[in-house]
């Protein structure tokens, strides 16, 4: 056998443990969709391929680990495992993509390897257990809706690299007390950290020229906003009215780090 068809094993609700032969390189989209009750899996090392929700819904699978020949994660690959608390990502890996640990609600953590260049779409929305992520330098943008719901996330580290923060990329991370923004960015699109309920400060360089509708709505805690340029600069920041900063916070013009 040197591959596992599409949709192969889709339903097989009652299936506890599998063996895949070393033959196998490739695992066709949903083959293991809705398993729930698999608790183990061993990928063989000579796998380059897991397609699109191959593991969707396998909701008793609780850890992971992807063979070094694989590229890229595939969209919806590990969404709703949500007994998954550990995920093993080999540094081959360049794209974490759409939907790929969506609902994991027990990942505490992942180390995300050099490599990645970019994290698509809802990637790890709504991971409630994830309490911190470091984005490595090569990653060039959060996707829409990226980090959305991670009720638990209480730091992040954005690298240079990154030019935009996506759409709702970090909405509803109801933990997130603060974050740095690097110089590399122009751009905050809408709802980027909406109902970030304990953030009590950010610090916005001044190459960011457009900050979209309500960014920072319902951040109520939002008492600080350190700016690295000049108030003249800041009202000059497009769509900055409809941002929906408090008008309790402080904004700390001419910021230096």
């Amino acid at each position: 056998v040197t591959r596992i068809g599409e949709a192969t094993f889709f339903g097989c609700t009652s299936l506890t443990s599998i063996t895949i032969p070393d033959g196998v390189t490739r695992i066709g989209n949903k083959a293991f969709y809705d398993c729930s009750s698999l608790t183990s899996i061993t990928i063989p090392d000579g796998a380059t391929r897991i397609g699109d929700e191959a593991f969707s819904g396998c909701s008793a699978l609780t850890s992971i680990t992807i063979p070094d020949g694989v590229a890229g994660i595939s969209y919806g690959a590990f969404s709703k495992c949500s007994s998954l608390t550990s995920v093993t990502i080999p540094d081959g890996v360049i794209s974490i993509s759409g939907c790929a640990f969506y609902d994991c609600s027990s990942l505490t953590s992942i180390t995300i390897p050099d490599s990645i260049t970019n994290i698509d779409e809802n990637a790890f929305r709504n991971c409630t257990s994830l309490t911190s992520i470091t984005i490595p330098d090569r990653v060039t943008s959060i996707g829409s809706s990226a980090f959305y719901g991670c009720t638990s996330l209480t730091s992040i580290t954005i690298p240079d690299s990154i030019t935009r923060i996506g759409y709702e990329a970090f909405s509803d991370c109801s933990s997130l007390t603060s974050i740095t923004i690097p110089d590399s960015i122009t751009k905050i699109d809408e709802n980027a950290f909406r109902n970030c309920t304990s953030l009590t400060s950010i610090t916005i360089p001044n190459s960011v020229t457009s900050i979209g509708a309500s960014a920072f709505r319902d951040c109520s805690k939002l008492n600080d906003i350190y700016y690295t340029g000049t108030e003249e600069e800041w009202n000059s920041i497009q769509r900055i009215e409809y941002a929906r900063i408090p008008e309790s916070a402080t904004i700390h013009y001419n910021y230096q780090p």
